[in-house]
């Protein structure tokens, strides 16, 4: 067994490991965005998805999970439930029948009004200055690019 004293020394103490940092971050800050998405009948994945297409829709299938680092075969149950709520539709390009081109509906473009209320009641629940979320963007940003290149 090994002392608390020697916690900094140990290389495998779980306290100094990033993987667990970066776990235990990522499931505490998914359930800062839990209760301020269940309104809109949204999960997680599935906000992120919408994000995505509100930025720049409409979107293949294969470009959304390009841009959400996400394989086709997560990424389909997803916009299935996008769908059949009524956020979003799913066509095959006219330019290319073996593209799936995802679109906004109507009520799926509205919805970013209400949206535009959830990034600052996360920054709110966080208690963190807007300078430390860029700082932590710019460090997991990086940190995601490292991983790519392996």
């Amino acid at each position: 067994m090994i002392s608390a004293q020697s916690v900094e020394d140990d290389p495998l103490a779980l306290e100094r490991q990033v993987c667990f940092a970066l776990s235990v971050a990522s499931r505490n800050v998914v359930a800062v965005y839990r209760p301020l998405l269940e309104p809109m009948g949204l999960t997680h994945p599935q906000y992120l998805v919408m994000l995505a297409l509100w930025g720049r829709a409409p979107l293949s299938v294969k470009e959304l999970s390009r841009m959400l680092a996400l394989e086709p075969a997560t990424l389909s149950p997803l916009l299935k439930r996008l769908e059949a709520i009524g956020y979003v539709t799913r066509s095959r390009d006219a330019a290319d029948e073996r593209q799936l081109a995802v679109t906004l509906t109507a009520e799926g473009a509205a919805l970013r009004e209400r949206a535009l209320a959830i990034p600052p009641a996360v920054v709110a629940k966080l208690g963190m200055s807007l300078d430390e979320l860029r700082d932590l963007h710019a460090v997991l940003t990086g940190v995601i690019a490292a991983t790519e290149r392996t």
